[in-house]
Order: C-alpha cells, then structure tokens, then sequence
C-alpha cells in the first residue's frame, strides 16, 4: 500500500505542477527493504499501479493482473492516468538491495523509494523521496521530515491522547470508556455539513471497514490452489474450514477449543487473500491483516451476548490501541520486526476484545499489554520475500494469543506489573536493538535456513 501511495502522489505532484506533458520517463529507486523483498511484497506491481493513477483503496484486484500485464508488455504507462510514458523496469524500477537509505534522505527509515521524471533530454523536471513507514502510510522527506509527526492531527479533537496513560486518565476523569472516547474523537473528524449525523457517519465507516473483513474472509475460506510467488504454498482455510464444518454437521460439537479452531480459520483464510493480491483491510499492516478480523469473527460467533454494539466498541479500541504504537513506536516490520505487525495486531485486537466482552478500561489496557509482552523480539524472516511463511500462520497464531490475553485480563482483579506504555517503549527499543537481517529484508532466520521449493 505504501508504495502505490507514494507513487500515486508523485504522479499527482507532476499533474498539479502543469508537467505531465513534458515527462517522457519516469525512475524509481527502491532502497533498504523495498529492495530486497520488494518483488515478495508487491512492490513493483504497486508502483506500476499508483504511477498510472490507482490507489489501494479503490482499485479493482480482478484487473491487477491485465494492467500490470500491459504496462509490461508495451513498456509504457499512462501516468496519473493520462500521459503516456517510457517504463521500462528494467531500467525504470531499480532495486539498490545493498543500500539501506535513500543518499542524502533526511529521513533513515529501511523502506525508502525515491522517484524521478526525466524529459526528453533526460532533465530531472521533479524528484521526491518517500517512506512507507507500515500500515500503508508514507512520509515524504524534506527539510522539515526530521520534525515532521508520524500522526498529524489536523482537526482538534475533545480527547486528545498520545500515552496509554493519558488515555486511561482522560477516560476515567470523564467516566466513559475508551470506545466512548475514541467515538467522540472520530465525530470530530467527520463532515459537519453532511445531512448524516456525524455519529451515524463513524457506524457506517466501521460498518464498511467490518463488511470488507466479512467479504475478505468468505473469499479467503472459499478460494483454494496454489499462491503465487513461487513456493508452491497451498491455500489451507477451506480445508480447514470444510473439515470443521464436517464435524459440526455430525454432532462433533463437545470440544471446548473448537472456536479458537475457526479463528485459525478466519485468520488465514484474511492472510491468503494478501498473499494472493485480494482487498485486505490494513489492521495495522497488510502482512498483519487477519488477526484483527479473526477475533472480530470470533466474538460475533463466539461470545454469548454479542451484538452490534460490541463490534463498534471492538473496533474503536482497537482503533485507540494502534493509535498508541504508532504515535510512539512502531508498525513498521522493517523498522522493528514482526513485532510491530502481527505484535501490534494481537495487542490491538485483545484490547479490543476486552472491551467487546464489556470490560473496564483497566482490563482492556491490561489485554493490550499482555498480547505485546508476549510478541516482544518477534522477528520479521519472510520466506522469499513473500507474505506467506510464516506470515499467514503468524496471523492464527496471533488472533490466538490476543483471545487468551483477554481472558486472562478480564479474569484478573487486581493491578498489573508492567504497563502499556512500558511495553510500547520496550518494543519500540527491541526491534532498533533488532539487527536490521532480522527486519523484512529475507537476509536471516527462517528466509536464510528454508531452501525455496
């Protein structure tokens, strides 16, 4: 997502500047992790898409496919969706996999891209440099990217938070919960001058977050084969699913762990989708995407007095709970390891879940911080680069793990050791500890020891 962002917006630039017409090539240079597990990722499919005018959001993944194909094919593409262009990967889309940043970037963040348009006399006519830095989101480097805030919070909200602390104190001054808060926060983000009630405008776009999840997991469990990319994995969710299924038809209903069945299930029914381009919902990373769902799965199905409600509550915690990691560490799997996607995933979602499960604020801050204390030096080691192994079945095992963190914080009554934010901070310390083989870049652990077949 982060580079079909940051592609779209040079393309964008160019457009506004008045200099599409006198563009005849474009470079893009990709540094750091972009590069080594660029093509795993996506990477370069995404920047062919965003320079030709889509974004992540709305794209169509049934045309993915022919658009990349014939962008290929002619070696041209239509940049911000008009003007025709040299592209020519070869040498259009440069991977420099033994840099680790962008020279003279301001900014040192290990997914670095740097774009340039040429004109026909080969004159550099516009040339910015972008971070994604996870999640789908990217900063642009410039004279003020050393100051600039990951979180730009543009609309003055009536809660304003940048700590677990803060959180927790805020919420409890004005004894509401931590969904409140954030409830109230995004109606303050809303369109005031819209008919639709700012409240009723926050439902629906949960409503439409939670409907993709939905349609993202009924593919994921529907869809069997082979995804792409060259290991031969083989896509598990339906048989999984089929087999479950199979023992609930024949009254096989007596084991207790059978839910936490369908949340492998769901989970990596979500991450087989990714792994095979489909529409994923970032939560807090694409590579993270099915824990969060999955234990939204979960308890719609699963917990006894679950209701609409309890999803809205779910997802605004959730939604508090990633806010924390990023304002003060870390979604980035190149920056701090898995730690930072499926880690943050499990702490979002078992806070979450406590406050689903009409937990405290207490409960759900202490949710959160169990799922990461047991996520800490979670290594990012993607098999050929791909989202795949262990990625998908991280994910399962992540949607696991914050389910039981829940439990366990809604089952305690007394106070806890370590808080939130110290496990934030912790994290945030490992994965710069972290040496940089570890982090998305298919140079250590299980990407270095595993021969590809």
């Amino acid at each position: 997502m982060g580079p079909m962002k940051a592609a779209r917006a040079f393309a964008q630039r160019l457009s506004e500047r008045g200099l599409l017409q006198r563009v005849k090539r474009v470079r893009v240079d990709l540094y750091g992790s972009l590069a080594l597990t660029g093509k795993g990722h996506a990477t370069d499919r995404a920047v062919l898409l965003g320079l030709s005018g889509f974004e992540p959001a709305t794209i169509d993944p049934g045309a993915i496919e022919a658009t990349v194909g014939c962008i290929r094919a002619g070696k041209k593409l239509a940049l911000d969706g008009t003007a025709v262009v040299c592209f020519d990967e070869a040498d259009s889309l440069i991977e420099h996999r033994d840099t680790l940043y962008p020279p003279g970037a301001r900014i040192e963040h290990p997914n670095g891209m740097r774009f340039e348009a040429l004109d026909a006399d080969g004159v550099a006519l516009e040339m910015c440099t972008y971070f994604s830095i996870g999640g789908g989101f990217i900063v642009e480097d410039g004279e003020d990217a050393a100051s600039q805030p990951i979180i730009q919070n543009e609309i003055e909200v009536p809660f304003p938070f940048r700590t677990a602390a803060e959180l927790l104190r805020i919420a409890d001054a004005n004894e509401i919960s931590i969904s409140q808060l954030m409830l109230e926060n995004e109606c303050a983000r809303m369109d005031h001058t819209c008919a639709t009630a700012p409240v009723e405008q926050v439902r629906q776009g949960i409503e439409r977050i939670w409907q993709t999840m939905r349609d993202c997991v009924v593919r994921g469990i529907a869809t069997e084969g082979i995804l792409p990319g060259g290991l031969n994995v083989r896509r598990r969710a339906h048989r999984l699913a089929e087999r479950l299924r199979e023992k609930e038809a024949n009254g096989l209903r007596s084991d207790p762990l059978a839910p936490l069945d369908w949340v492998t299930v769901y989970a990596m029914a979500v991450n087989e989708e990714n792994a095979a381009g489909g529409r994923v919902v970032t939560a807090p990373t694409n590579g993270a995407a099915g824990v969060v769902p999955a234990v939204a799965h979960y308890y719609e199905r699963f917990a006894p007095e679950a209701d609409d409600e309890g999803i809205l509550r779910f997802f605004l915690t959730s939604a508090a709970i990633g806010i924390l990691y990023k304002e003060n560490a870390s979604i980035s799997g190149a920056e701090v390891g898995c730690q930072g996607e499926v880690g943050v995933a499990c702490s979002m979602a078992a806070g979450g879940l406590a406050a689903a499960l009409g937990g405290t604020n207490g409960q759900v801050e202490h949710a959160a911080e169990i799922a990461m204390e047991h996520n800490l030096g979670m290594t990012c080691d993607p098999i050929g680069g791909l989202v795949q192994i262990p990625c998908i079945e991280r994910n399962a095992m992540g949607a696991v793990k914050a389910v039981h963190a829940a439990r366990i914080a809604m089952n305690e009554t007394e106070g806890h050791k370590v808080s939130l934010d110290q496990v934030i901070k912790t994290m945030y310390q490992t994965g710069l500890d972290m040496q940089s083989r570890y982090k998305e870049t298919s140079l250590a652990g299980l990407a270095l020891n595993i021969i590809e077949c």
